[in-house]
């Protein structure tokens, strides 16, 4: 063996089920293998065949976990079953409930102490305070009621979580992720630690707050607000806007009011500076680009993702103005999303059972795009009408938001503001895959 030299390392895949494995193992010996001989490459040393096309132009980025200074995976309560609700009604009256017969509680949600987190311990202790009641992002487009006690919750995240209490928005992008780079998303509240897919099974995506907030005190007045500032590397921000010929300022001004936000009719200082929340909208239009996460597909399995240095101020504007449509459309504040595309034309008891895509049956003189189009009943008889496929099947991380939405509210009535709700999804994910193909036309590099 030669030091500092490495050794010679072969792969060779596999496919299909069990039994033919066995049987070309038993066929085979080391020697008859069709081997593929791999170069591992410092730092990862993989173990397996990469195309390493296009590393030297990707590494040129930013990497988003150096952008922002503070993130974290997300809560993870240790029984979400008693920590979270979709009624805030129900919520509080379990809560109040479990903390008045905490004995009975513990038997009904099955609490229990493990070697990592004794939860039964810690809830009988516990006292009651209906202000930890507070609103936390479960699943896309998904706000649900928790619970969110610092002390009684797994992992709180609670240095992270703190600064969305607060008018913010935050990031949601993955370090690791099985399948396909699709786990980008953002929140104006906390988050669940499995909110774009299941950890364990596909990977999280942690949360990175825009701004962060300081620690209130007694000492400040009661009409004193705390003075945010921006969660950024500030090396990073001066290098962007060196490039760009921007000023980077910490809030948008107009008057004696704050906007963040890109919107030149509310901002008369629009395409001299930009702000955290334009920096933020360009990298979300940047992780939403089709070619962007094709081109780079095997890096971005590897760590946080690398986002390019904007190559000039025209480009930036506009992937700033498509960043900013899907984000608004994912928030579900845009004014699109309340032009409804699909209808809801069947009375009936609204309780979901299992949920399902009728696609459309149309004659040969229908217009193609019609035929792409569907019902999806949530139970025998009643349905929304003329959902389109793409977004029937549209992913964000490990999930299907038309799909998941509903299958998390089996056995459960939908009433008038959850219909509206779920057809505003509907919106948001045709909208998201069209602004993904406008992304494109930019040309990122």
């Amino acid at each position: 063996m030669t030091k500092n030299k490495l050794a010679q390392v072969f792969h060779f895949d596999l496919y299909g089920k069990r039994e033919a494995k066995y049987d070309f193992l038993n066929q085979n010996t080391l020697r008859s293998v069709d081997w593929n001989e791999l170069q591992p490459e410092a730092p990862n040393f993989f173990l397996v065949k990469k195309d390493n096309a296009g590393q030297e132009d990707y590494e040129k980025g930013f990497k988003v976990d150096e952008l922002f200074l503070t993130y974290n995976n997300g809560i993870e309560t240790g029984k979400d079953s008693f920590f979270y609700d979709y009624s805030l009604k129900e919520l509080k009256a379990k809560i109040e409930k479990s903390f008045e017969d905490k004995e009975q509680a513990i038997r009904i949600f099955s609490i229990e102490n493990t070697s990592g987190f004794p939860l039964k311990d810690k809830l009988i202790f516990a006292k009651y305070n209906g202000e930890k009641i507070r609103k936390v992002n479960y699943r896309p487009f998904d706000l649900i009621y928790s619970y969110y006690d610092e002390k009684l919750q797994r992992r709180p995240a609670y240095s992270t979580m703190k600064n969305m209490f607060y008018d913010n928005i935050g990031l949601l992008v993955p370090r690791q992720f099985f399948g396909d780079f699709k786990h980008v998303f953002v929140s104006k509240f906390p988050t669940d630690g499995n909110l774009t897919s299941t950890a364990k099974k596909f990977g999280s995506a942690p949360l990175f707050p825009l701004y962060l907030y300081p620690e209130t005190s007694a000492q400040q007045g009661l009409h004193t607000e705390a003075e945010r500032v921006p969660n950024l590397n500030m090396e990073i921000v001066e290098q962007i806007a060196k490039g760009l010929g921007l000023l980077f300022i910490p809030e948008a001004e107009t008057g004696s009011v704050c906007y963040a936000t890109n919107n030149s009719e509310l901002r008369n200082d629009y395409k001299t500076v930009f702000t955290p929340l334009d920096l933020l909208d360009y990298i979300y239009a940047v992780l939403h680009s089709p070619t962007y996460r094709e081109k780079y597909k095997e890096f971005l399995k590897i760590d946080f993702p690398r986002v390019p240095y904007p190559k000039d101020a025209d480009t930036f504007w506009k992937l700033v103005k498509l960043g900013g449509a899907i984000r608004q459309i994912h928030l579900l504040e845009s004014p699109v999303v309340e032009r409804f595309i699909t209808q809801y034309p069947v009375d009936g008891d609204n309780v979901v059972g299992k949920p399902c895509f009728d696609k459309a049956q149309h004659d040969t003189d229908t217009p193609k795009h019609d035929t792409e189009k569907g019902r999806v009943y949530i139970n025998e008889t009643q349905y929304f009408d003329q959902v389109p496929e793409v977004a029937w099947n549209f992913y964000i991380g490990g999930y299907q938001p038309a799909q998941k939405w509903l299958k998390d509210r089996k056995d459960r009535a939908l009433d008038f503001e959850d219909i509206l709700h779920y057809q505003k999804i509907i919106v948001a994910l045709s909208e998201t895959e069209r602004l993904m193909k406008e992304i494109d036309k930019s040309k990122i590099e």
